[in-house]
């Protein structure tokens, strides 16, 4: 693993200890969440780190605005390898479901999987436009009836379960993932928003407190978007994803998965 982090903990295993033999537990602070070091932080976001709010989300800007871009077509094939099962390499993870799919299965049909923007493209009316509508950051796999159900909805709490959702919910006008995939897709939306700042000919992105933002370039609600981050940190798998598009696709990374507590940090 590329990215070493150090992540607060408590001391539950010490506490016990101390009580089986008596003694008081000495008390131990949380390491703040602006310890969390990567291997890329001298080089790729040296110009980041130490920053806070827009001087932090502006640095950060400049840095993933660097980037390989790839067609629309390509994109199928990218997501065979980005999102690739690590138990079946024949399959990929479909987001909102969890389901494990045969990658042959992409397509249009009932039972395929096809391309998620998960920050609707009608939000900013980028469409399937080379930039924001071909960013593997939030491009992912998912169920067709799936993908559908969500549609361009704004993302919240609370809704009905979502047929074969694997627990993601809906209403009428918002959407909330499987709990698993909750801080992804909220590390997604943040990045496009830090990535698409209206400098580069599309629309500047920003998550606002909203739903029903049509095709406004926004996307709700950023209160609970910055939960689920929080209440889902990065894991093996979606950190392996953000290498594999550094490395091998687009040449530029996902800051909030490398750095989960810029989250705050910005907004």
């Amino acid at each position: 693993m590329l990215a070493t982090r150090m992540h607060r903990w408590k001391s539950v295993a010490l506490t016990t200890a101390a009580v089986l033999v008596g003694l008081t537990a000495p008390t131990l602070t949380a390491t703040p969440a602006s310890a969390t070091t990567t291997s890329y932080d001298s080089t790729y976001y040296k110009n980041a780190v130490g920053k806070t709010g827009t001087a932090l989300k502006s640095s950060l800007h400049t840095i993933i605005s660097s980037q390989t871009k790839i067609s629309y077509s390509a994109v199928w094939n990218a997501l065979k390898v980005t999102d690739q099962d690590p138990n079946n390499s024949n399959n990929v993870i479909l987001l909102y479901s969890g389901v494990s799919r045969a990658k042959s299965l992409n397509g249009g049909d009932v039972g395929d999987w096809n391309r998620e923007h998960t920050w609707a493209k009608s939000h900013g009316d980028f469409g399937e436009v080379t930039g924001p509508g071909t960013d593997l950051h939030h491009l992912r796999p998912a169920d067709v009836q799936v993908n559908s159900i969500r549609g361009n909805l704004d993302f919240d709490n609370g809704g009905s379960a979502v047929t074969n959702g694997g627990g993601s919910t809906v209403d009428s006008d918002s959407f909330a993932p499987r709990a698993a995939d909750r801080g992804d897709v909220a590390r997604m939306i943040l990045y496009m928003a830090v990535r698409y700042e209206g400098d580069d000919g599309f629309a500047d992105l920003e998550p606002n407190e909203k739903v029903n933002n049509g095709s406004n370039p926004y996307m709700g609600k950023l209160a609970v978007l910055k939960a689920w981050s929080a209440a889902d940190p990065p894991s093996a798998f979606e950190e392996n994803r953000n290498q594999v598009i550094y490395d091998t696709y687009q040449h530029n990374r996902n800051p909030f998965i490398d750095h989960p507590e810029w989250v705050e940090a910005i907004w």
